[in-house]
């Protein structure tokens, strides 16, 4: 029984889930190389090495980080924070004038103004659900609400029945550790283990855990369990219940977009986990003997806090690009995704405007292996809802595994012929975690940022380019696959191609070469 396939299959906010028991991959391999390391990584080890001995970058590129929240004390982060020189620490003044007060590392649009943080929040689906039911419809409204119902009864009753299968497996363990007398056991010990005649309840206890043990021992499973109990809980008491608004919390006028002096200065916020991670894959210092090393070596990191355990809302994503641009971001990272929008409006302003100020946008495709061709993921590279127009300075990335061959692409890869741009190593990438610790998480979260580094990296280095070059030069320095691969999601194998409309994968190695062609001439 495998358990994490069952609650990751809901994941989607926060795009990322930690990796469980399962082959591990090799040290580092984001950053190999293919040729030399046996490996799929992005070439980082062998750019520097080779390409990059003898130059010094001439820019230090400004990466802001639209997640969870960021450990800026990290040990491995701390000495690549971006730092708002224009503000006083502490002071309780907005120094610079720039609408925020003390915004030293970035900004947290998910806070109230008296310090307190939305941890929790309701999934965009449950928002345009209850939101419909409760007005007056229009016909287009109507056909709306019809689609949105359906999607979240179903949704809801599918997260009620395995909270039923998780209290008979996690009732079954209580069970046969009891009769055991232990709590750490093995498939063996069960297998041994005697039920008296008749006893029904503990022969169908023993029945249900020997096919959960199957593939873990029952420290692993009660680990996957409590995992699950999360997922489910969250998703039913936060995510699909209507009458969870944690926007007080907030205290901003929600419906009006342009009010966008809300929140407070805590980047890190309750639970920075995914946003920590995904930082450490950019920037990760390379110079210590600290954890791990991030892609990019002359980078800052600014945290913008906007995504939190839920869907993140179009109101803070869009203020967050905005606050990003304004204040000296070159690349955008933004590690999340949703199946509805609220106010796609708001938000491709945003873009447009990031497109205008020269600013590079780098997302995660989702988790969900599904063609996004078909099914809608927000935001997205196109304006409108019609799909004719994109967005120049925008990358779709949808993650990699370090397998070879036919399972290169991670099973639960979002994927696209048209929508995804290209694809980066995201699974099982060791990377920093809040309190310096390290921990290997896997998704389309973790490819994204790296790519975003690759992007900071050829810029730090060619700071003469424009966002929309470096986006050129990432779609067409890949190395391509022509091979067949399993289709994430599985039932079939198909080529490369049908995934990505580059057909290839990040090099940070061929994108440092086509970007000196395109700046020597040459």
């Amino acid at each position: 029984m495998k358990l994490k396939n069952i609650f990751l299959a809901g994941c989607f906010g926060a795009q990322a889930f930690i990796v469980g028991a399962q082959d591990k991959a090799p040290e580092n391999w984001f950053n190999l190389d293919n040729a030399t390391d046996n490996v799929q990584g992005v070439s980082t080890e062998k750019a520097y090495k080779e390409l990059l001995k003898d130059k010094k970058p001439k820019k230090k590129i400004v990466v802001a980080v639209i997640d969870s929240g960021v450990d800026e004390e990290h040990e491995d982060l701390k000495d690549v924070m971006w730092v708002n020189k224009g503000e006083v620490i502490g002071n309780g003044k907005d120094d610079d004038g720039n609408g925020y007060i003390d915004d030293i590392y970035g900004w947290n649009f998910i806070g109230g103004k008296d310090g307190k943080n939305v941890n929790h929040d309701s999934y965009e689906l449950t928002r345009v659900y209850s939101k419909l039911k409760s007005k007056k419809r229009n016909k287009k409204e109507e056909a709306l609400y019809k689609e949105v119902k359906k999607v979240y009864d179903e949704k809801v009753g599918g997260l009620q029945g395995q909270m039923t299968t998780y209290k008979m497996v996690s009732g079954a363990m209580d069970k046969i550790s009891e009769a055991l007398g232990k709590e750490e056991f093995t498939l063996e010990d069960v297998e041994k283990m005697e039920v008296k005649e008749g006893d029904a309840k503990m022969e169908m206890s023993k029945t249900i855990v020997k096919s959960a043990l199957a593939d873990n021992d029952s420290k692993g499973l009660r680990k996957e369990l409590k995992s699950w109990y999360e997922y489910l809980n969250n998703s039913l008491e936060y995510g699909y219940n209507e009458d969870f608004n944690p926007r007080t919390i907030v205290g901003d006028d929600y419906e009006n977009v342009k009010d966008r002096n809300y929140g407070n200065n805590d980047i890190t916020g309750p639970d920075a986990g995914h946003g920590t991670h995904v930082a450490g894959i950019i920037a990760a210092t390379r110079t210590n003997d600290l954890g791990m090393k991030g892609v990019a070596n002359n980078v800052s990191i600014m945290g913008v806090r906007a995504v939190p355990n839920g869907d993140e809302r179009d109101k803070d994503v869009a203020n967050a690009i905005i606050y990003a641009v304004d204040n000296g971001a070159n690349v955008i990272n933004m590690s999340f995704g949703k199946g509805y929008p609220y106010n796609k409006k708001a938000v491709d302003k945003a873009i447009k405007y990031a497109l205008k100020k020269n600013v590079l946008l780098v997302h995660a495709a989702g988790n969900s292996a599904e063609n996004t061709d078909e099914t809608a993921n927000y935001p997205s590279k196109y304006f409108g809802t019609k799909k004719k127009k994109t967005a120049a300075n925008w990358l779709e990335v949808g993650a990699l595994s370090w397998k070879p061959g036919v399972d290169a692409p991670a099973t639960f890869s979002n994927y696209g012929a048209e929508n995804v741009d290209v694809f980066a190593p995201g699974v099982d990438i060791y990377s920093t975690t809040p309190g310096s610790e390290y921990d290997s998480y896997s998704g389309t979260s973790m490819a994204s940022p790296v790519t975003a580094g690759v992007a900071a990296l050829v810029w730090s280095y060619y700071p003469e380019l424009k966002a929309t070059q470096i986006r050129e030069i990432i779609v067409k320095s890949v190395i391509k696959n022509d091979k067949y691969v399993n289709i994430p999601g599985g039932g079939k194998q198909v080529e490369f191609k049908e995934l990505c409309n580059t057909s290839g994968v990040v090099s940070a190695y061929e994108a440092l070469k086509l970007a000196e062609k395109m700046t020597s001439g040459k």
